[in-house]
């Protein structure tokens, strides 16, 4: 949705001229704006439930996690993931997971962990096959939770956070304000 203004302006052969102009989008506009979507709430309400406890697991230590320090251990040491990229996961994880669940940049959120799912697909999970290790008979789990969270994310990236999210009420204040 755009915005217009008009404004007046004197022609140099010295007719009076209106001109209508389209204001572009704002770059917050681009990232909050969202459609009062059903879907769009469902998927980024269950992509941030979802992903919650697996954040609050590395950060906190909650949900039976370790924490920070055994997070990075891990990433680093065990993955062999450089410190700076386990930090960000890690962050990403932990404050995307809120991000969704309040719908603040609902599409930058998603966007987040969208990328790091890809991510635990190409260097973890891929060589596990696409099932989850439900009966402990594998040497890990495969990727098919992980699908199913791209599946959420691409959803929130292209409709946005819908209803209720505090996306959708900044993008409507925000309107209503441009006229």
């Amino acid at each position: 949705m755009s915005a217009t203004t008009s404004s007046t302006f004197r022609h140099p052969a010295g007719e009076q001229k209106a001109e209508t102009t389209a204001l572009a989008p704002s770059s917050v506009d681009r990232v909050v704006s969202t459609s009062a979507s059903f879907a769009g709430t469902v998927a980024r309400l269950t992509l941030g439930i979802v992903m919650f406890p697996h954040g609050a697991q590395h950060v906190l230590g909650w949900f039976g996690g370790q924490g920070w320090s055994a997070a990075m251990d891990m990433f680093t040491n065990k993955l062999h993931i450089p410190a700076p990229l386990a930090a960000i996961a890690v962050l990403v994880e932990f404050f995307g997971s809120i991000a969704l669940i309040i719908g603040a940049f609902s599409r930058i959120a998603a966007l987040g962990i969208l990328g790091l799912m890809v991510g635990a697909i190409v260097t973890v999970h891929l060589p596990n096959g696409f099932f989850m290790n439900w009966f402990g008979q594998k040497a890990g789990e495969g990727f098919e939770y992980h699908l199913l969270a791209i599946g959420l994310a691409l959803v929130t990236v292209v409709v946005g956070g819908g209803r209720g999210s505090i996306d959708y009420n900044l993008w409507n204040r925000r309107h209503a304000i441009r006229g």
